[in-house]
């Protein structure tokens, strides 16, 4: 809400959605929304029902910097902040707060976005920013919400803004940046503030689990393993162990490029500097899951472009799980999913920052599916 109230600038979310067409669902756009901007103290009275100890919220660049730059500081923006972290301090709950969650300013989109290198310096001056005004009181940092899911849709797919499909290219360059600029701001954090303000920053992964179609095929189960590789471990290898990306990403990519007449791979490459800044940036691992899907191996004989056609799979639900608007409800995927980081990445502190169960509207307050999944979600945690 509050899209232009108080001194905000645009993002690329507002000039998409006002743009119209068929782009977002029946032609909505993000003016109100929840509402969120103006109902702030009837969202605390519900936080504080609720009994909640955490509470996990995004800051709104293009309110804080509305060009994306510290050349322009809105001081409202500074202090509507400041009014939530309080209120949730004086309540004794615990802010988790993101600095990026897909809406860049749109003035940083016209000069190229995630695509412009100068984004990374761009993100760096954001973030040092954030961290002067609010880290005195903010302990728990997510510097960019689902880098995997936002550089396939914005700049692969072209479903999110800036709506310019780049089939190939344009998700793996944004992706690349997206790693960079993560790893920046955490070493400013490092640097600068960690000492004085003894928080933690980490970057928050969007991961479902896979499992293979076919459990006898070969092919299949080679197949589930680069679905992983490409969703998870393409940021989280990187951040987490050793600076760069997985082998069998690396080889899948570069030997599809070979095949389209590319002269070398479409998938950046980090330098041995680069590769040292990035890894072990990250102070504990947040993954959010939703759902979980079968894969099968699909040959890209044709040498189709995209993220999807490189990884040679097709994805799609088991039809004997609970379908809710679209989305298959699998709460054992989430256990899985947990003990392959923990084996995979040494056994990290994990938050999960996002889970939840859809529900069109309009919803009967008697949702006795939407408690059953949290229930049995909960059991699968506990094991």
């Amino acid at each position: 809400g509050g899209w232009d109230a108080d001194g905000k600038g645009p993002s690329v979310w507002d000039t998409f959605t006002h743009q119209g067409g068929d782009r977002v669902f029946k032609n909505q756009t993000g003016d109100v929304a929840c509402g969120s901007y103006t109902l702030w103290e009837e969202d605390l009275k519900c936080i504080k029902q609720l009994g909640l100890t955490h509470y996990r919220f995004s800051l709104s660049w293009s309110r804080l910097l509305p060009d994306g730059t510290t050349g322009f500081i809105n001081q409202k923006g500074i202090d509507y902040y400041n009014k939530m972290i309080d209120d949730l301090l004086a309540n004794r709950i615990t802010p988790i707060v993101t600095l990026y969650h897909f809406d860049l300013p749109q003035t940083l989109e016209d000069q190229g976005g995630w695509l412009s290198d100068t984004i990374i310096e761009s993100f760096d001056e954001y973030a040092r920013f954030c961290f002067k005004m609010f880290g005195d009181r903010v302990k728990q940092w997510i510097t960019i919400n689902e880098p995997n899911m936002f550089a396939l849709l914005a700049y692969d797919l072209g479903a999110f803004p800036p709506g310019v499909p780049h089939l190939g290219t344009g998700g793996y360059k944004a992706a690349h940046n997206l790693i960079k600029a993560h790893a920046r701001a955490w070493h400013s954090y490092d640097s600068l503030f960690r000492k004085e303000q003894k928080g933690l920053v980490s970057i928050a992964l969007f991961c479902g689990w896979v499992e293979p179609a076919d459990p006898n095929s070969v092919s299949d189960q080679e197949a589930a393993k680069r679905a992983l590789a490409f969703h998870l471990d393409f940021f989280a290898k990187p951040i987490f162990i050793d600076g760069d990306y997985p082998e069998v990403v690396k080889s899948q990519i570069a030997s599809m490029s070979k095949k389209q007449g590319y002269p070398s791979s479409r998938l950046p490459e980090f330098t041995e500097e680069e590769k040292r800044m990035i890894k072990g940036t990250a102070d504990f691992f947040a993954v959010q899951y939703y759902s979980s899907r079968l894969v099968k191996y699909r040959e890209n004989d044709k040498g189709e472009q995209g993220v999807l056609r490189d990884v040679e799979i097709d994805i799609f639900p088991d039809p004997t799980w609970i379908n809710v608007d679209w989305v298959y409800v699998v709460p054992w995927g989430i256990r899985k999913l947990l003990k392959y980081i923990k084996d995979t990445y040494n056994n990290p502190v994990i938050y999960i920052t996002e889970n939840g169960f859809p529900q069109g509207d309009p919803t009967s307050l008697d949702d006795t599916q939407r408690w059953e999944f949290f229930r049995q979600t909960f059991q699968e945690l506990f094991k």
